[in-house]
């Protein structure tokens, strides 16, 4: 965004900078509000950045970054075919930390539904990884027991963490950061891989999907359990939202 403010609008670059880091700063502290929709908000906040001198550019520069976020969150084709495949073995579920409104945005806007059995924002929630509480939610609506279930993230101190405290059967690391393998030696995950790709090589037997299919159905039709249907509510649990705009997240913008 800065290179687009300096090429595009003459901004000088040491300002086109500053301008998209006050942006980011803010964005980051507070990504979403419940006062108003994301479009309004991020707007105000593009707006402030920008201050009186650019305020006129919002809306062009909002659309800017809004197109270039997308764009860089896309999920590379080869991870969605293995997506797609594993899900014809296993069921996979999606628990992400954020607003709910933000992070909804992204599922809908990358088309993660049809990835997915179960996808859970922990805006919708009282509660956001590590909690164990979240996992094993999860688990619940999969109707498949956490000593079954496999953890595979990016974060040891959340995902890795959460997937431990939760007795999962597996915890699995993608390192973003070289520099965390040295820094949290206290979480153990169970395996470390090096690109996403590689998740299939290391997965236990399938087999478990249409069994545990059968226990969801089941269980649900005879305690009347409605709230977790994936198809019926897309947020498929109506609990309190999470009114702090920091909204318990690592990972929420």
């Amino acid at each position: 965004v800065a290179e687009y403010l300096h090429e595009e609008h003459k901004i000088p670059r040491d300002q086109a900078a500053h301008i998209t880091q006050t942006f980011l700063k803010a964005f980051r502290l507070c990504p979403d509000n419940p006062e108003c929709d994301l479009n309004t908000w991020r707007c105000h906040l593009w707006s402030t950045s920008l201050t009186v001198q650019y305020s006129h550019l919002t809306q062009n520069v909002y659309l800017k970054w809004l197109h270039l976020r997308y764009y860089y969150l896309s999920i590379d084709d080869n991870v969605k075919r293995m997506l797609i495949n594993l899900r014809k073995q296993y069921l996979l579920g999606l628990i992400t930390n954020g607003p709910s409104s933000a992070q909804w945005e992204k599922v809908e806007r990358l088309n993660l539904m049809p990835l997915f059995d179960c996808i859970l924002v922990s805006g919708d929630l009282p509660w956001a990884k590590p909690d164990q509480k979240i996992f094993l939610k999860a688990c619940k609506y999969l109707g498949v027991e956490p000593k079954r279930c496999v953890m595979i993230g990016d974060k040891l101190e959340t995902d890795i963490q959460g997937g431990i405290e939760a007795d999962l059967g597996i915890t699995i690391w993608l390192p973003l950061d070289k520099n965390s393998i040295v820094e949290h030696e206290s979480i153990q995950p169970d395996f470390m891989i090096s690109s996403i790709l590689e998740l299939p090589d290391i997965l236990p037997p399938a087999g478990l999907k249409s069994a545990a299919y059968r226990s969801r159905t089941v269980n649900q039709h005879q305690n009347g359990d409605k709230s977790l249907s994936f198809l019926q509510n897309r947020r498929m649990l109506s609990m309190p939202e999470i009114e702090d705009c920091n909204s318990n997240s690592s990972d929420g913008s």
